[in-house]
């Protein structure tokens, strides 16, 4: 009888990638609206037990998030046992190991002055969010992957899914389409958004993601190795870990196949594996030819990692970090803010709303309509990739308070249906120019009709005036009642005109309040 294989240890971090990257697709597409107003997953779950994340928001808001402290339990088990959730449960960590064979990249030894830049940046990146300008969310892996998954990869997905199945229900024989519309209808409750979404910034999103595995071709895991702040924060953790990977004996004699192998440069010529950079993918632990490598508790033979950083790049990065915000109040928007700036309902005050917002595009994603939308210099450099509501391409549903559930560090607070009732975000108003009723005498009261608000926002008044035949005739020409309108947006998304809307909803008596701090959500 055949002795049982074993599974090797790298096999069942491949299993452990597998899964978390199932459960990151899951909560990914449970972002969306599924009949209900109360999501019933955690779908911002990856973003609550980022420790830097975490770090970033807190020294942002000067308070403790209770809703991010799940952070923690990350920052635990890292002190145990090592950088283990760069290698066994980062999502994208494991998109770039999938990636590997399409861009290549090699593996190598330890170069430590190749990696200062990381720990520098993640100086520059807590050090500005203490002085009040939130950067964390434009290099973090959570928020790089749901951007350009949410803005690019799942809009592709569905848009390419319609074409073909429309092009089978136009094309195919009777019994195809009964065959393929089933899997169509399922796909649709499962996978795909439930209406067409398209998203500002999308391609912008997209060649970030695909640069960051791309940079794979210069070095595998490059991004792991010497960008990611999440990595760096966990490395520094890791220095203190109680198990970690040994090897390196004499034993071993010229021996270079861990050398060679790690995808993360950790183990240098001497075959000794620094802890810091290791991120337990135990590659070495299941080739080294004469086992040699061994996972366990820490001993003095391990020996401990230095971090040889410059006083001077430190004191450096500590006043990039403290004086970048000072930049800010010189732009021109920081004295008058742009009017077409509509943020989501729930929303901080803008200072507050910037410190907190981690740019991870979750509240974009689950909204009803498609109406928020990432910024680009709207709200100057330090607001891109944060929301903002297009009423032209879709509207602020009246009902709905999923974006409050889903933001993971109260950037935007959780309402409840009678809050968002009431809750300004902007207010209309009429281009008389354009309006078809005011410009040329034509009746029309689509933006009336459709106004959600229980006293309509918009009523009208009974004139007689001359149409564009020149003839004398009796129409409703529409006014805003200002006392009843949120700014929802349904009435410019519905206007028939084609380009512009005649009525156009802009930030002018928003409803936010700058010394109001909550860090509620789902």
């Amino acid at each position: 009888m055949e002795p049982k294989r074993r599974v090797a240890p790298a096999g069942w971090r491949k299993v452990s990638q597998a899964l978390f990257f199932g459960v990151f697709l899951f909560l990914f597409f449970k972002t969306d609206y599924a009949g209900s107003d109360e999501l019933k997953w955690a779908v911002n779950l990856l973003f609550r037990i980022d420790p830097f994340l975490a770090a970033a928001v807190m020294l942002a808001a000067k308070t403790v998030v209770a809703l991010m402290l799940s952070a923690l339990i990350t920052v635990v088990m890292t002190l145990l046992f090592g950088r283990f959730f760069c290698g066994w449960v980062c999502p994208l960590g494991t998109l770039i190991d999938a990636s590997r064979k399409l861009f290549g990249g090699s593996g190598g030894g330890v170069h430590p002055g190749k990696r200062h830049l990381k720990y520098y940046l993640l100086v520059i990146l807590l050090t500005a969010s203490c002085f009040g300008l939130q950067l964390a969310g434009y290099l973090d892996p959570f928020s790089l992957l749901v951007r350009g998954f949410a803005f690019a990869v799942h809009p592709a997905l569905d848009h390419a899914t319609a074409s073909f199945f429309t092009w089978t229900y136009q094309s195919a024989p009777d019994w195809v389409n009964a065959l393929t519309e089933p899997v169509y209808a399922l796909l649709k409750r499962h996978l795909l958004p439930g209406t067409g979404r398209v998203y500002a910034l999308s391609v912008f999103s997209l060649v970030f993601l695909l640069a960051v595995l791309g940079l794979s071709a210069v070095e595998s895991r490059f991004f792991c190795r010497k960008v990611c702040p999440l990595g760096t924060l966990l490395s520094l953790c890791s220095r203190f870990s109680f198990f970690r990977l040994a090897g390196g004996s004499e034993d071993c004699g010229k021996c270079q196949v861990c050398q060679a192998i790690c995808r993360m440069g950790a183990i240098d010529g001497a075959r000794r594996i620094a802890s810091m950079e290791c991120i337990l993918c135990l590659d070495c632990l299941s080739q080294c030819p004469r086992s040699r490598i061994h996972y366990g508790w820490k001993s003095a033979s391990t020996g401990t990692q230095t971090i040889n950083l410059s006083r001077r790049a430190v004191v450096a990065s500590l006043a990039t970090g403290a004086l970048a915000p000072l930049v800010s109040p010189t732009r021109l928007l920081a004295r008058r803010a742009d009017p077409q700036l509509i943020r989501p309902p729930g929303a901080q005050a803008e200072s507050m709303f910037l410190s907190l917002c981690v740019r991870c595009g979750e509240c974009m994603k689950v909204c009803i309509g498609n109406a928020l939308h990432a910024t680009w210099l709207e709200a100057g450099l330090e607001g891109t990739f944060t929301p903002r509501l297009i009423s032209r391409i879709g509207y602020c549903e009246y009902n709905c308070t999923l974006c409050g559930q889903v933001c993971p560090s109260g950037a935007i607070k959780q309402l409840t249906k009678d809050e968002k009732h009431t809750t300004v975000i902007g207010r209309a108003h009429f281009d008389k120019n354009r309006c078809l009723p005011y410009a040329s005498g034509i009746p029309c009261i689509v933006c009336e009709e459709h106004c959600p608000t229980p006293d309509k926002a918009i009523k009208f008044r009974e004139v007689e005036v001359e149409n564009s035949t020149g003839n004398r005739v009796r129409l409703r020409q529409p006014y805003v009642l200002e006392a009843f309108c949120i700014g929802c947006g349904i009435c410019e998304n519905r206007c028939p005109l084609s380009g512009g809307a005649a009525i156009i909803v802009t930030s002018e008596g928003e409803s936010r309040k700058e010394e109001v701090l909550v860090t509620g959500g789902y």
